[in-house]
């Protein structure tokens, strides 16, 4: 009776998962870009009336509004920055109608409990995700950060992640996660690579010492899994540069995709290898399979320049070649 329980509730948590994984990838058409602008306009009807104004009457003591002030969108309002203005209404529309049945005077205000009339904003929560990210990228143009002339085909926006889902603007100056809380934002969507950097050997995430960004463009990119760089081992070699080369003597076919080897968020082998010695090395070195003396050792035991060497090498097999041995 009790197995009987215990699988009917398996199948029901299997059932909720799966109905919820479905949910997330319903499609949803995309609309013409013009669309997505007649969201972000707000009211016709209402005019600007600047920060100030609005804040004089309803947020003076608000903390929202004092990190705004000393966030780097905040200190554009100052004149003498001449960097292009930006302040409340460039993200939620104008607020003239929002402010117009309440006093100037704040505190009377706060004694009769009066307060913005929200509705005619922008309803930013409710907009669909394209107008979100349209909302910022109204100045946050590819002119203004070359990265963004990717964002519209990355893998990020064809997925339906929007610049609110990570960029959290009303938590503090800041305005973007910091580089200690990176991994935990990204880890919300990908679960799999949490538990890739959970296991013995990693890259230093978990300490903190490296965040997600180092490696991936989250903003779009050329290359495949939102790659920085224009291959894989220029990305690489850009920590470790003794494996950079270039050597007299090279690692053939492994030379431009360190991957061939190597795992980059967490691997149950040594140096995030994706197998273990000397079983790695025979998938390509199949010559060596007769040798048992091979399986209880390691290849780098005795190759140790594994990736490249300048020095050529003496063998010690007599009449065999002499080059291209990575023993040194």
């Amino acid at each position: 009776m009790i197995r009987t329980l215990s699988c009917f509730a398996v199948l029901s948590v299997a059932t909720v998962l799966l109905a919820s994984c479905a949910e997330l990838k319903q499609d949803r058409p995309l609309l013409p870009v013009r669309e997505y602008e007649r969201m972000i306009v707000g009211r016709l009807d209402a005019e600007y009336v600047g920060t100030d104004n609005c804040v004089s009457r309803c947020h003076k003591h608000d903390k929202i509004t004092d990190d705004f002030r000393h966030s780097v969108h905040g200190e554009q309002i100052k004149p003498e920055t001449g960097l292009p203005l930006v302040n409340c209404e460039s993200c939620h529309g104008p607020g003239s109608l929002a402010i117009e049945r309440i006093g100037e005077n704040a505190e009377e205000n706060d004694k009769k409990k009066v307060k913005c009339e929200t509705s005619t904003f922008l309803d930013l929560k409710n907009l669909p995700t394209p107008a979100q990210s349209l909302i910022c990228l109204k100045c946050h143009s590819a002119a203004s950060s070359p990265v963004l002339a990717h964002w519209n085909a990355s893998i990020h926006a064809l997925n339906d992640v929007g610049c609110f889902d990570c960029h959290k603007l009303h938590q503090g100056p800041q305005q973007k996660v910091s580089r200690e809380e990176m991994s935990e934002l990204c880890y919300g969507c990908h679960t799999e690579v949490r538990a890739q950097s959970s296991l013995f050997s990693h890259h230093p995430l978990r300490e903190k010492k490296m965040a997600c960004t180092d490696c991936h463009e989250v903003h779009g990119s050329t290359q495949d899994h939102l790659l920085r760089g224009n291959t894989t081992k220029e990305l690489c070699t850009r920590c470790h540069m003794e494996k950079q080369g270039p050597f007299a003597f090279e690692h053939g076919d492994v030379t431009e995709n360190c991957a061939t080897c190597h795992v980059p968020h967490g691997s149950v082998n040594n140096n995030l290898l994706n197998a273990a010695m000397p079983f790695l090395c025979l998938q390509c070195h199949s010559g060596h399979i007769g040798n048992q003396s091979l399986v209880f050792n390691r290849c780098t035991d005795c190759h140790a320049q594994i990736h490249g060497t300048d020095i050529p090498t003496k063998s010690v097999v007599p009449g065999s070649p002499t080059r291209g041995r990575f023993l040194r």
